[in-house]
């Protein structure tokens, strides 16, 4: 294939693979765990710290961290301390960040295009250090889930049960919203801050419907967002226009045809 020639497309598609590997797996997670506030906060508060970096003149990926990291902390530790007040404060962390993140840019001499890229993602644009991050981020997560995959299992479906059984309840959920923050800086990069929810929550929905088990969600979740990212990619290339947005619409056109499958399903 012709596009296979130019460096840019192969760092594409592996952050497609990439991306679609972790939305697939922490994903599921997200939904199954019904995190996907928490999620979409953390992921909006993140532009808080492209703001700063925009501001201080150091990388957007590092100021991005920041927030998500310390946005995802305060998360996980109001969810598990004030769990009746976790929409609140997800609101209150999703407004914050989009605000910081407003003023800083307003408070910076001038920033670039490269701006635009974080709000609506820029796969074309990936970097070596970023398929590096992407990957060690994947490894690190398959670790995670390969030692306590059983304990989270238990921790979804009863979190007083889990504690009864000696499972680190408080551990396990900090240390899984931790990830969730990392990976939605890495998805960042592919679809967008504004764009980022769709990608983590819509393969696992669907999945979700076609599957009995767990590992079987994460399995078709991951599958299904890899299509949808390489397809995505795929159409962008051929028509001339915007990655992330097409990698949306087609997993939001995929889940709603989903939708209706299960409608008239007998």
């Amino acid at each position: 294939m012709i596009f296979l020639d130019f460096e840019f497309m192969r760092h594409a598609i592996l952050a497609a693979i990439f991306a679609s590997a972790l939305c697939g797996i922490l994903g599921t997670f997200v939904v199954a765990h019904r995190m996907v506030g928490i999620a979409g906060g953390i992921a909006h508060a993140a532009y808080g710290g492209v703001g700063l970096a925009f501001l201080l003149h150091i990388s957007p990926t590092v100021g991005a961290l920041g927030f998500a990291g310390v946005a995802g902390a305060v998360a996980a530790w109001i969810t598990l301390r004030f769990p009746h007040r976790a929409d609140t404060v997800t609101g209150v962390l999703w407004a914050t960040g989009m605000a910081l993140g407003v003023l800083f840019v307003d408070l910076s001499p001038g920033y670039g295009a490269d701006l635009m890229s974080y709000l609506f993602g820029s796969i074309l644009t990936v970097t070596r250090e970023d398929l590096v991050f992407m990957g060690s981020l994947l490894i690190i997560t398959v670790i995670f889930l390969s030692i306590f995959y059983r304990d989270l299992l238990a921790m979804g479906y009863d979190e007083d049960f889990a504690r009864t059984r000696g499972i680190p309840v408080s551990f396990l959920h900090t240390a899984l919203v931790i990830l969730i923050s990392l990976v939605v800086v890495v998805v960042i990069r592919v679809v967008g801050l504004i764009l980022v929810i769709a990608l983590l929550t819509i393969p696992p929905h669907i999945a979700e419907g076609f599957t009995r088990s767990l590992k079987g969600m994460m399995a078709l979740a991951t599958g299904m967002a890899l299509v949808f990212s390489l397809g995505g990619l795929g159409i962008s290339y051929l028509c001339n226009i915007t990655a992330g947005a097409t990698i949306i619409l087609l997993a939001s056109a995929t889940y709603i045809l989903s939708l209706i499958l299960h409608r008239f399903r007998p």
